[in-house]
């Protein structure tokens, strides 16, 4: 019997509504009779009006609670599928419909997948997604709904990545894939957020918390606070702590362990659960990048619990009205533990959120 473990990514949208505007721009995104110039700019315009943007509100029943301030969260659930994956799926699909490509591949175990197939059907691309046959997401039926070809692939997710990129390369199709030829691309887009942290603070801040998988959201962040200090728009780039499942991701084991490059760790000693999936992987395809950036600003690294995640969760609902996806608390755990250890004095210290829309 073929042993399926639940990934329960808990990003779970409600049905999608778009506006009056938006709804017409899909249709001139999708109507092949206009030209190629008119067909992009509606895509931007899309991109504009529903990607990115998202809240960003001070969490003071937390601060009070821990005795810290001042606590931001980013909250990611505003983007259509409800993660920050929304940001670089839209941006691959623009780049696919800019280049002509007219299909675009990936491997997923749940939010990317169910990102791309939204932001591929929106660009009027074809796409196909390889779901690890030993994981079971929740979203398989999402990623389908949006038009997106499904198919299992009998291997890990790592291997599931590889053979997407070695298929894109030979059939000549748009590779969405991490740590792929597109990484540039992705970890620009995920600069977006600090950039909307900047706007909404008008300086760094002192620490940004992240949760990590493969590294590129950190790597993202981290490259668009050089980019604004670069400029002069900041007084500092902030220091850098990454989250992750306990003992279960490359770039933590390897900063905690002062290593100079992020290694792998043992496949079958990785176990996932309902609650830290989306943050597991015995590889991470930005981990080099990632683990550079927390080298650099003398950043911080934490193991989370599930168990600490499923209370931060409840926490998080009761006292400041959010629903998030529990992984995505170990941000959270984290910055509030370097807290307790280290007795911060009052800044601005952001950790980034994802959501988990009903």
């Amino acid at each position: 019997m073929q042993n399926y473990r639940s990934l329960l990514d808990g990003a779970i949208p409600g049905e999608l509504s778009f506006s009056k505007e938006t709804k017409q721009l899909i249709t001139d995104v999708q109507n092949k009779n206009f030209s190629l110039i008119d067909r992009i700019e509606s895509y931007e315009d899309i991109m504009n009006l529903e990607v990115g943007d998202t809240s960003f509100t001070r969490a003071r029943n937390i601060e009070r609670d821990a005795g810290m301030r001042q606590i931001y969260l980013k909250f990611e659930g505003g983007n259509p599928t409800g993660t920050q994956k929304d940001r670089i799926a839209f941006a691959q699909c623009h780049d696919a419909l800019r280049r002509e490509f007219d299909t675009i591949t990936l491997a997923s175990c749940g939010n990317y997948g169910a990102s791309v197939a939204l932001a591929a059907n929106l660009a009027g691309l074809k796409c196909i997604i390889y779901i690890p046959e030993s994981f079971h997401t929740l979203r398989v039926k999402e990623m389908e709904n949006f038009g997106a070809i499904v198919k299992s692939y009998a291997g890990s997710y790592e291997d599931a990545v590889a053979f997407s990129s070695r298929i894109a390369l030979e059939k000549t199709w748009y590779d969405a894939n991490p740590g792929g030829v597109n990484t540039s691309l992705q970890i620009k887009a995920y600069a977006e957020i600090s950039y909307e942290i900047y706007d909404q603070l008008r300086d760094a801040p002192k620490i940004v918390a992240v949760p990590v998988s493969n590294g590129t959201l950190l790597a993202g962040i981290y490259r668009g606070f050089v980019s604004l200090y670069k400029k002069g728009k900041t007084s500092n780039i902030p220091k850098l702590i990454a989250a992750s499942a306990s003992h279960k991701n490359p770039i933590i084991y390897s900063f905690r362990n002062n290593l100079e490059r992020c290694i792998d760790l043992v496949p079958e000693k990785i176990k996932g659960t309902k609650v830290n999936e989306p943050l597991i992987n015995w590889h991470s395809f930005d981990g080099e990048e990632a683990l550079y950036a927390l080298k650099q600003t003398k950043g911080e690294a934490f193991d989370v619990s599930d168990e600490k995640m499923l209370i931060q969760t409840k926490k998080l609902k009761e006292k400041e009205g959010l629903q998030v996806l529990p992984a995505s608390t170990s941000s959270l755990i984290a910055l509030l533990e370097y807290n307790a250890s280290h007795d911060l004095e009052p800044d601005r210290y952001v950790a980034v959120l994802t959501g988990r829309k009903q």
